[in-house]
C-alpha cells in the first residue's frame, strides 16, 4: 500500500481524471456556455507548465538566468524564511501537505461547482484564464525556480548565498505563488459559512503545502496574495479595482528583479509593504463577502447611500 500512494496521489494523474470527469460533466449540459471555459482553464493549467519547460525552461531558453539567490537572501530579510518552516513540516505533515499541493486542479473543479450555485461561474472562469494567461508573464520578468530545484539535496538547510543571479535548467514558475493565488480566489468566491471555512482551511493548507514541498519562497506567497487579488477583480470585470492592483502585482516582480539590493538593505521596508500587501488583500476578501451577503442595515439604507457605499467597495 505505501507503494501504491505515491501512484494513486500522482498530481499527474490526478488531473487527467478530474480532467476527463469536466469533459463528461460538459458534454451532458451543452447549454451552459461556462462549462466548456472551464475545461479550457484546466486544459491551459495542465499544459502551460509544460509549455514554459519548453520555451523558458531550458539553459539556452528565453531565461536562463534565475533569481533563486536572490529570493532566498529576501526571505531571511523577510524575517520568515521557508529555509526555517520546511524542515518542520517535513514529518507526518509531509504526504498531506503533498496531496493539499496536487489538489489544486481538482479544487477548481469543485470550486467551479460552488460558483455555479451563486451564478458566478463567468467571473470565476475569467479570473482562472487570467491567472493562466498573466502568470507566465509575471514568470519572465522574474525566472526562479524554487529552493528544492536550486539546493538539491540541502534545500531543507540552505547554505547563505550571495544575492544574484545564476544560470539554472528549470521551470521558472516560483514568483509569484499562482498556487496560493488560486487558492485566494477560492476564498473570494466563498458565499457560505461552510464554503469559507473550507476555502480558508485549502488557502492555509497551500501555504504550507508550498513551502513544505520546496516549489517556493514565503515572500512569493506574499505576491501571490497580490496577484490573486487582480486576478479576482478582472474576473469580475472591475476595471477600477483591477488597475488599483495592477500595481502592487508589478511592483512587486520588477522591484525584486530591478532593486533586489534596495529591500535586502532595508528589511523593514520590505515587511511594512508585504505587511501592506497582506492587509489589503484581507480587506479586499472581507469587503467581497459583505458584498455578497449585504446586511440588513444596508438593504435599508437609501438608494443614494447604497450607491455611494458601492463607489467605495469597488477601490479594494
Amino acid at each position: 500500500m505505501r507503494h501504491l500512494l505515491p501512484i494513486l496521489v500522482n498530481q499527474t494523474i490526478l488531473v487527467m481524471i478530474f480532467l476527463i470527469m469536466a469533459v463528461v460533466w460538459m458534454m451532458r449540459d451543452e447549454r451552459d456556455r461556462t462549462r466548456p471555459l472551464l475545461v479550457i482553464a484546466l486544459v491551459l493549467n495542465m499544459f502551460y507548465g509544460l509549455l514554459l519547460n519548453v520555451v523558458m525552461g531550458k539553459e539556452n531558453g528565453l531565461v536562463p538566468w534565475k533569481y533563486d539567490y536572490i529570493l532566498a537572501r529576501l526571505d531571511a530579510a523577510f524575517g520568515i524564511p521557508a529555509s526555517a518552516i520546511a524542515p518542520v513540516l517535513q514529518g507526518a505533515a509531509r504526504w498531506p501537505l503533498q496531496i493539499v499541493y496536487w489538489l489544486l486542479v481538482p479544487m477548481m473543479v469543485v470550486w467551479f461547482a460552488v460558483a455555479r450555485r451563486n451564478r458566478l461561474t463567468g467571473s470565476l472562469v475569467g479570473a482562472y484564464i487570467t491567472e493562466l494567461l498573466m502568470g507566465p508573464t509575471l514568470y519572465a520578468v522574474l525566472p526562479a525556480c524554487g529552493p528544492r530545484y536550486v539546493f538539491g539535496k540541502q534545500w531543507l538547510h540552505p547554505p547563505v548565498v550571495a544575492p544574484g543571479v545564476l544560470r539554472l535548467s528549470g521551470s521558472p514558475n516560483a514568483f509569484p505563488s499562482l498556487h496560493f493565488a488560486t487558492a485566494l480566489i477560492f476564498v473570494f468566491f466563498s458565499n457560505g459559512r461552510i464554503s469559507r471555512f473550507f476555502s480558508l482551511a485549502f488557502l492555509a493548507g497551500t501555504a504550507l503545502a508550498t513551502i513544505s514541498t520546496g516549489e517556493h519562497y514565503a515572500i512569493d506567497l506574499v505576491a501571490g496574495l497580490a496577484f490573486g487579488c487582480f486576478a479576482n477583480n478582472v474576473g469580475r470585470r472591475r476595471v477600477k479595482a483591477s488597475l488599483l492592483w495592477l500595481p502592487v502585482v508589478l511592483a512587486w516582480s520588477l522591484s525584486v528583479r530591478w532593486a533586489s539590493g534596495f529591500w535586502i538593505g532595508h528589511p523593514y521596508l520590505l515587511r511594512i509593504f508585504a505587511a501592506v500587501t497582506v492587509i489589503g488583500a484581507a480587506w479586499a476578501v472581507v469587503v467581497e463577502w459583505r458584498r455578497a451577503m449585504p446586511t440588513t442595515t444596508e438593504k435599508e439604507k437609501p438608494p443614494q447611500q447604497r450607491s455611494g457605499l458601492k463607489e467605495m467597495e469597488q477601490l479594494s
